[in-house]
């Protein structure tokens, strides 16, 4: 279900919104229904890693990977797959990690909520 949530509402977003709405979805996202913290790192990286790596490839096949192919050299990676590919895994580690602080923020905040119940 994240996983799902995930890339519908960042593919949505995405058309008009910065890069780094990623983050905001996936620590909403995993903040309301992650089931856990494994749940919520795994499902949010693997989201995010599809998206912008079909997103990309739409765009590039299309013409032949002119632009990526110009920007690996640039960028010293030579091979533009290459450069798709740490594009994917840095944009998954940052969904992921936020996915799970999302997680770990709503355990903190129902645990002070228990804590005050009992005080």
């Amino acid at each position: 279900m994240v996983f799902i949530v995930i890339i519908i509402v960042c593919f949505l977003l995405q058309m008009a919104a910065p890069w780094w709405v990623i983050i905001v979805v996936s620590f909403a996202t995993c903040g309301i229904i992650g089931k856990t913290g494994k749940i919520a790192f795994w499902q949010s990286f693997f989201a995010i890693f599809l998206l912008w790596i079909g997103y990309a490839l739409f765009k590039s096949l299309p013409n032949d990977n002119v632009l990526a192919a110009r920007v690996a050299v640039m960028t010293g990676v030579k091979i533009w797959w290459i450069l798709l590919f740490v594009t994917g895994l840095l944009s998954g580690l940052a969904a992921g990690i936020s996915g799970y602080c999302g997680y770990q923020f709503r355990k903190a905040m129902l645990v002070k909520k228990t804590d005050e119940k009992i005080a």
